[in-house]
């Protein structure tokens, strides 16, 4: 994800980054150009054919591609938003999780404490990286109570953590080292861990039907092809600009609700998961007090 200041209006004008819709569209833009330049010749120089009627059909379907879009870009944000509230409970939960841990564990049980915050902090990463369709077991932390090669044979790496995690505070419950009453104020936050990651996974599992989405890319292919038809005898050549800069904005909207629909991804827009997965690996490091694993490089 980018960090701007939406206040530099004139320098986030002209600036460009690699996944810029126009950056990705220049060559479809100049492919419509010329598609425009082809039919304003033929119209003006060859069969001088006026098709004015089209100017008041396009601006009615120009309104109805705009609720269209405006419906998509609401929906596609909305997903977006959902995640970062989804990620941001991540944040919160851990952290009551990590401070329940501190009041009632003592440090009788120090190498269980530090194994209940490895596991809450490997679970993000692994759910970060699981989301992204990345999990792998290389990216885990690991001390003499926890294994990586336990989860070998398991299939959702995020469910596994949470099940160890569960398993721990029971063992600390049977070792009288936390009471029933620990064990239910801390459920709540434990549960969590496997709510937060269904409901990203709901998000990332069902994008927008694939009937409406394609619905949408024939709608503006149609609009905009047929538009040289409407306006070449309006503007003349000028249709040829007209029809590119049309273009590249009814398909940059498509475009970006395509990305943000989908935000656990590594994209440009995509939520900073691997800044928040590091803020609550910091946060379990503080709070409880314990000398945690390095992760990798990156990290």
């Amino acid at each position: 994800m980018v960090k701007y200041n939406p206040k530099e209006w004139f320098s986030l004008i002209f600036r460009f980054h690699k996944s810029d819709t126009f950056v990705v569209l220049v060559p479809i833009i100049l492919l419509m150009g010329l598609y425009a330049g082809l039919v304003a010749y033929i119209e003006l120089e060859v069969w001088s054919i006026s098709h004015q009627n089209l100017t008041s059909l396009h601006s009615l379907l120009g309104f109805v591609l705009s609720l269209l879009l405006v419906f998509r870009t609401n929906t596609a944000y909305e997903r977006w938003w959902e995640g970062r509230k989804q990620w941001g409970e991540l944040v919160n939960n851990t952290r009551n999780l990590a401070m329940k841990i501190r009041a009632y564990v003592s440090d009788d049980y120090m190498k269980e404490k530090e194994t209940l915050g490895i596991l809450i902090y490997n679970h993000v990463f692994m759910l970060k990286e699981h989301l992204r369709n990345q999990a792998s077991l290389d990216i885990l932390d690991e001390n003499e109570m926890f294994r990586k090669e336990e989860l070998e044979n398991k299939k959702h790496y995020p469910n596994a953590l949470a099940t160890k995690v569960y398993q721990l505070v029971n063992h600390l419950y049977k070792q009288k080292a936390i009471t029933g009453d620990h064990v239910l104020n801390m459920n709540l936050e434990i549960k969590s861990l496997t709510d937060i990651a269904g409901a990203c996974e709901r998000i990332k599992s069902t994008p927008i039907p694939y009937s409406y989405s394609l619905f949408i890319k024939k709608f503006i292919f149609v609009y905009i092809v047929t538009l040289p038809f409407g306006f070449v005898s309006i503007f003349g050549y000028a249709i040829i600009p007209v029809v590119m800069f049309i273009f590249y904005v009814l398909a940059s909207i498509e475009l970006l609700a395509e990305e943000i629909e989908d935000p656990f991804g590594d994209d440009i827009n995509d939520l900073p998961t691997d800044e928040i997965a590091l803020k609550i690996k910091m946060n379990i490091k503080e709070i409880l007090e314990i000398d945690i694993p390095k992760l990798h490089k990156q990290y």
